[in-house]
């Protein structure tokens, strides 16, 4: 199968007493044996349901979701999404016309949703946004309550939409009301799972010749984490490089954190790995070695994490996301917690 590229929109992260909701839907022309449209939904950053145009159905990707909703919901998820994947067809279409390109890979992405704190019991965020071939294309100015592009082939699709009124008005109502009720019905049919902790699981890994030593911390939920490197019990965060956090198949997440120093430095000065989650702390000093073994200096290791690109098993899929640099900067319907049934066209 041809490797794909997909623009992971807006990583936003949960932390105590804040919930998100969010739905990813990817359109793709000009892959063979990949979906042409996928769509998946996640309460804070867990998937719960997925679809792709293979198969043509909604279906639940966690316990919480399976025994709190019925079939009807289901059917309802379903038609919206083939709806959905009907106009990403279409869409896809529009934007390589107004690129200018005829064949190639391409991808037309939405990310939206609506985060919520369940402390002040207030909605906190809200996100639509576009891409195209992982660059912003269009997004909704929640202030203004208005469509923007920083493109000028996104233009006549932001002049289109903000004509439209009742597009305008329903987009109001469903991040207003309809996305933090539904939100908060999530978070409590899966309250059990959503409020678990796993402690991480901390590495000191190090590639064959190479300066830099990789911390990887595995396993933990939720995603809030933090990594810090300590030289000589003070910290340090000089030739630091934070990796981005991704998820684990089992719904636990993952994050890096690299640090370069010379074989000399390492040698005469004491670093450690910090990692902080849920109000604990880990420390790692000791670099393990190819074959498992320990040793506190510059050993020749296998790196294990120095992943650019993520396949991530979704609904039995290879799914690769890539995450654009500079990323979509968060900006401040239907009854199945979706917004899918009105999808307009480019």
């Amino acid at each position: 199968m041809r490797s794909v590229v997909l623009l992971l929109l807006g990583a936003h992260l949960a932390y105590a007493g804040t919930h998100s909701l969010k739905y990813f839907y990817t359109a793709v022309s000009g892959v063979i044996d990949f979906p042409e449209f996928t769509a998946v939904g996640m309460v804070d950053e867990e998937q719960f349901v997925y679809f792709d145009n293979n198969a043509m159905k909604a279906v639940p990707k966690t316990e919480w979701i399976k025994q709190n909703v019925g079939a009807d919901y289901w059917d309802r998820n379903t038609q919206n999404m083939i709806g959905s994947h009907q106009a990403y067809r279409v869409n896809i279409q529009i934007a390589k016309e107004r690129f200018n390109q005829s064949d190639g890979v391409h991808t037309y992405q939405q990310m939206y949703g609506c985060e919520w704190d369940d402390q002040t019991d207030k909605a906190t965020d809200a996100f639509r946004q576009f891409g195209y071939d992982g660059e912003d294309f269009v997004s909704l100015d929640f202030k203004e309550m208005r469509y923007i592009s920083p493109v000028q082939q996104g233009i006549p699709t932001v002049q289109k939409w903000n004509n439209d009124k009742g597009l305008i008005e329903s987009n109001r109502n469903y991040y207003s009301t309809l996305c933090i009720e539904w939100l908060q019905k999530y978070v409590q049919y899966g309250k059990s799972s959503l409020q678990r902790k796993v402690s991480p699981q901390v590495s000191l890994l190090q590639k064959s010749s190479s300066p830099s030593v990789t911390c990887h911390a595995t396993g933990f939920y939720p995603s809030g984490v933090t990594i810090s490197w300590m030289k000589n019990g003070r910290e340090h965060d000089e030739d630091v490089d934070l990796g981005e956090l991704l998820p684990n198949e089992d719904g636990t997440f993952q994050r890096t954190s690299t640090i370069t120093v010379t074989p000399e430095e390492w040698k005469n000065n004491q670093f450690s790995c910090v990692v902080e989650h849920q109000g604990e702390t880990k420390e790692e000093k000791e670099i393990r070695t190819n074959g498992g073994d320990s040793v506190s200096i510059m050993p020749i290791v296998a790196v294990l994490v120095a992943v650019v690109l993520l396949i991530i098993a979704i609904g039995g899929i290879g799914y690769v996301v890539y995450k654009k640099k500079q990323g979509f900067k968060p900006v401040s319907g239907s009854d199945n917690g979706s917004n899918s049934s009105a999808q307009p066209q480019a």
